[in-house]
């Protein structure tokens, strides 16, 4: 048996009730993307994506093929890591800890004595924008660009021509083991970039070193029963590896999904899990409507291709992590509900799985398609779709 798990980075539905908690009153990625009058998803439509709960606008299908429904977050937070390890079957009460005002001198003094480089800018900011800011003088000095967001991340910026992108990823490493304990952020990021003054683009040579998750999920659970764990795009990084079996970076939306009508065409037994960045990281963040709108309008014309190729008994799940809604203020996540279609030939067809109270419904549900011992938090919805 074959499961694909496709999560569409950041495209939340709304709705989530504790979104004023988290400042995030009123967002609603889809909605944003639905108004702008440019979206054209009908393969998502026919499995049933404006049958979802709340989902008060757009054409209903009368006769949906998926399953659908809505997932509330139950963790304490709204980034990609604390997002993936909940649907993954482990809610995280505590949030990781953020840093508004930088890093604090002892965690960047440790940083510059292992490094043997100064830091530039220590603060949150947008990714195109610090490199744009203090590019040059990086370029200069070789000092390096460290900064935050909203989020519980230390990313580092280098320019490839002044840091070689190994040499940024042992950079990353050294970061990792500073930050544990109450500095433990979700993830450190190396961010490189290429260009010359002012002209820095970055490249897809991105790559997360996160915190190993500290309880097992169930890709540990699917690993350990002897079935296939495949990462596409950022999945290897978001979980340190741990419960996967077979791993491909990510190379943006379009080279990502290529690779999963290619895994389609193979033959093994377990799950392909996928992660789709681009909608998130180049049109989330940078609040692009337009950008984000036609990314979805793309990975429907894909799904179309994906549905074409599946096998009688394979399972197709899409999901999100969180929310970055692209007409929203700032530029940073934001606290949404979340859709969940699923297709399968052998199951029921229309089925409303309703509004789940968490992400890891989904990895219960994926424990008892593969009847494989499971150790994680939710409840499985297997039963309303046999």
């Amino acid at each position: 048996m074959r499961a694909f798990w496709i999560v569409l980075d950041s495209a939340g539905i709304g709705n989530a009730p504790d979104a004023e908690a988290f400042g995030d009153k009123g967002s609603n990625t889809w909605k944003t993307c639905y108004d702008s009058g440019k979206l054209h998803i009908p393969n998502m439509e026919k499995l049933g994506i404006y049958n979802i709960d709340e989902m008060n606008y757009g054409d209903k299908s009368l006769s949906p093929i998926g399953c659908y429904g809505r997932l509330h977050e139950k963790s304490m937070g709204k980034d990609t890591t604390i997002g993936h390890w909940e649907m993954a079957g482990m809610i995280s009460p505590k949030p990781f800890p953020v840093y508004p005002d930088g890093f604090p001198k002892d965690v960047l003094d440790e940083f510059r004595k292992q490094t043997g480089r100064e830091v530039l800018c220590n603060k949150p900011y947008s990714g195109t924008e610090v490199i744009k800011d203090y590019g040059r003088e990086h370029m200069e000095t070789g000092a390096l660009i460290v900064y935050t967001s909203a989020d519980s991340v230390f990313q580092i910026a280098a320019l490839e021509d002044v840091v070689p992108v190994e040499t940024l990823y042992e950079y990353c490493k050294i970061a990792r083991k500073i930050l544990m304990g109450a500095h433990a952020v979700a993830r450190v990021i190396a961010r490189p970039f290429v260009g010359q003054y002012p002209n820095f683009e970055r490249t897809d040579r991105r790559h997360d070193f996160s915190l190993v998750p500290p309880k097992q999920t169930v890709l540990d659970d699917l690993k350990d029963a002897g079935k296939d764990v495949i990462g596409v795009g950022k999945i290897y990084d978001i979980f340190a590896g741990k419960g996967i079996t077979e791993t491909t970076a990510n190379h943006g939306n379009k080279k990502n999904m290529e690779k999963v009508f290619e895994l389609q065409k193979k033959d093994f037994n377990g799950l392909c899990y996928i992660n789709l960045v681009d909608f998130d990281m180049i049109y989330g963040h940078r609040r692009d409507i337009l950008g984000y709108t036609t990314a979805l309008n793309e990975f429907d014309k894909d799904l179309e291709i994906f549905l074409a190729n599946m096998r009688g008994d394979d399972v197709l799940f899409i999901t999100a992590d969180h929310g970055c809604d692209p007409g929203y203020k700032g530029t940073d996540h934001t606290r949404e509900s979340v859709p969940l279609l699923g297709y399968s030939k052998c199951w029921k067809q229309g089925v409303n799985i309703g509004t789940r109270d968490t992400y890891a419904d989904i990895a219960a549900t994926l424990a008892q398609i593969f009847e494989i011992e499971y150790h994680g938090d939710g409840t499985g919805f297997l039963e309303m779709l046999k």
